[in-house]
């Protein structure tokens, strides 16, 4: 078996404790020292870093949220000199400031070790070709999977995303043999190379993909377009160094995420209190090395689970489910709480129905809740099937999610298609520009 460089180096699960023990009192002392916002958060928490002796202790400590960064703007929670800072990188918020992070030499240096990690477990090597089609800039995406490449040896291919001539040119003329983008650049990509008719002129065997949640189905077909591909899901978020924070092994039994760099709790988004392992909430962090920005309890909105046990691929790296959905992106529908990723699951469960699907969400004139669902048939089915297929979802979600819907099942390609992040949800319930 070929020596894996960038495994963590502690082998059981005592080791690993005691590493995130030093790792968390590190990091309170740390940011109490280094950053007044930080300081004014503890001291108001009536918690100093000398509380801190034991694993448990992390129950103590204040939550950080979305607000903190976009409050300490431009610069927040920044808890070294900013001489020390060596670059910022930006997240795509779509409301307010932009959140920015600072990072040191240290935290890129960690970033690229862990990222690498990831595109390790995922079986990459310095024999592997991995064409880049993520945004590059101020986003951590395109230079965090570039670094984390060049690290593992393998030869990077910048491309960035959108310009799909460039992309299908590339996998001709260059061979690469992973591609890196967000799911739905993915099954833009695989549908592009199939109806250009390249398939057998490309060597693509892994797919790498982030930023948004893949249905099974849109999983499934991006795989059988691209010659049985293997995807892998990759994890990250801005605040947390970037994308690669864990990644799914080639068991593909859920995400291995780096416990030896942060500590992951899984707590009921609205009582803020633990769930039982194995039970869907909200992910919460705290770094353990992190220099520029530590977090303390970040409380990042997506929503996972902890899968209890060890893989069977037998790495002792602990696991999180595939991100469900977010607090924020949580579809309130006549008193039922409905995440995307349960829709996508319903729709995956139908055959004759495709992975593309837009949910629209109105009032009618007596103000009561409507939702349509415009989903597309698969490439395989027809039109006299639509009737038959819209009835099937309808039952479906009223059996599932205990909600009536209305269903358009339009042809195969109708919806868009986009090299970043689909849209999904179209809400027009509330339509005032600002919402007190």
């Amino acid at each position: 078996m070929t020596k894996q460089r960038f495994a963590p180096t502690f082998s059981t699960q005592d080791d690993l404790a005691a590493r995130q023990l030093d790792g968390l009192k590190w990091t309170v002392a740390h940011a109490y020292r280094g950053s007044a916002e930080y300081r004014v958060k503890l001291d108001a928490a009536g918690v100093t870093p000398d509380d801190i002796q034991t694993l448990d202790d992390l129950n103590k400590l204040p939550f950080t949220t979305a607000d903190d960064l976009r409050q300490g703007y431009p610069f927040p929670l920044c808890s070294v000199p900013f001489e020390k800072v060596i670059r910022i990188h930006s997240s795509s918020g779509t409301t307010g400031k932009r959140k920015n992070l600072c990072y040191t030499q240290k935290d890129v240096d960690d970033w690229a070790h862990f990222f690498a990690r990831a595109y390790e477990m995922a079986g990459v090597t310095e024999a592997d070709r991995v064409q880049i089609a993520v945004g590059y800039g101020v986003w951590t995406a395109g230079v965090g999977f570039q670094a984390a490449c060049e690290k593992v040896g393998a030869m990077a291919l910048p491309v960035g995303p959108g310009n799909v001539d460039m992309q299908c040119q590339f996998l001709v003329d260059l061979q690469p043999t992973v591609l890196c983008c967000t799911a739905s650049m993915g099954l833009l990509m695989a549908e592009e190379v199939n109806k250009r008719g390249i398939r057998d002129q490309i060597r693509l065997k892994k797919i790498i993909y982030g930023s948004e949640r893949a249905s099974v189905s849109m999983r499934k077909k991006i795989s059988e377009l691209l010659g049985n591909a293997e995807l892998f899901d990759i994890p990250g978020l801005t605040e947390l160094y970037g994308p690669g924070t864990g990644i799914e092994c080639t068991d593909h039994d859920c995400i291995h995420y780096w416990a030896d760099y942060y500590i992951l709790e899984i707590l009921d988004p609205q009582t803020l209190e633990p769930v039982p392992a194995g039970e869907w909430g909200e992910m919460v962090v705290t770094t353990l090395c992190k220099e520029a920005v530590p977090l303390i309890r970040y409380r990042t909105r997506d929503i996972t689970r902890i899968i209890p046990g060890p893989c069977t691929c037998g790495s002792i790296l602990p696991r999180h489910s595939r991100i469900k959905g977010r607090t924020d992106d949580m579809i309130k529908f006549r008193a039922v709480n409905i995440y995307p990723s349960s829709l996508d699951a319903t729709i995956s469960g139908i055959d004759g129905l495709g992975s593309e699907y837009q949910i629209h969400i109105s009032r009618d004139k007596t103000e009561r809740g409507i939702m349509r669902i415009v989903v597309e048939r698969s490439e395989t089915s027809d039109e006299s099937q639509a009737e038959d297929l819209a009835r099937e979802l309808i039952r479906q979600v009223k059996k599932q999610l205990l909600v009536s819907i209305q269903v358009d099942v339009v042809p195969y390609g109708t919806l868009p298609r986009s090299v970043r992040k689909s849209q999904r949800v179209f809400d027009t319930r509330i339509q005032d520009e600002i919402v007190g």
